[in-house]
């Protein structure tokens, strides 16, 4: 099985491509049209900002390549919010995969920006998070995120609900760290590979 991340010079790589070899995997880094498309899966990872990471898919043409892949496809972080049509962060659009606005927490007393650590996850469904129960914990870091919607298949709280993973067709994504949460991303990473 050829597995392809998507490399458009977005952080948290490297943890990404452990944690696949980890599972046995052989990940390819690879910005190559070609090989992202004859790929069996392809993540995409990513930290940082929205509108930088957004220039990069155009300087290399991936914003047009992405969007055409029919085979699974999990972004991951970062690599998930880029999956929708707009981000508040620098007002930036975004690839139009799924059908959400990134917006900013707002900050209280008890929730601070960034939302970062262990959070549980609610309402999971799908096979992606199959095995997986509302006591299993996985690790943010984020300050955008994405509301709950019809795509959603899991959330969690900041204190209000938000799309901790989404799906549309064979789009698939995580807002937390799969590669940074122990067990339980262990398990998603798996099932994402027998997808």
């Amino acid at each position: 099985m050829e597995i392809a991340v998507v490399d458009y010079k977005g952080g948290n790589v490297q943890s990404v491509l452990f944690a696949l070899e980890r599972l046995g995997a052989q990940p390819i880094l690879t910005a190559d049209p070609e090989v992202l498309r004859r790929a069996d899966k392809v993540l995409f990872p990513g930290e940082g900002e929205a509108s930088s990471a957004m220039q990069a898919l155009r300087e290399s043409g991936l914003d047009l390549v992405l969007p055409t892949l029919t085979q699974p496809f999990l972004g991951i972080c970062l690599g998930m919010q880029l999956l929708g049509t707009h981000s508040d962060e620098n007002d930036t659009p975004m690839l139009g995969l799924l059908p959400f606005q990134v917006q900013r927490f707002v900050p209280d007393a008890d929730h601070k920006v960034p939302h970062m650590g262990w959070n549980n996850l609610q309402a999971l469904r799908g096979p992606l998070l199959a095995g997986l129960t509302e006591a299993d914990h996985v690790y943010f870091v984020h300050s955008y995120y994405a509301p709950v919607g019809a795509y959603t298949i899991a959330q969690a709280e900041h204190p209000a609900p938000f799309s901790a993973a989404v799906q549309h067709r064979n789009f698939y994504g995580v807002q937390f760290h799969t590669e940074k949460s122990g067990g339980v991303g262990t398990r998603i990473l798996a099932n994402f590979l027998a997808l």
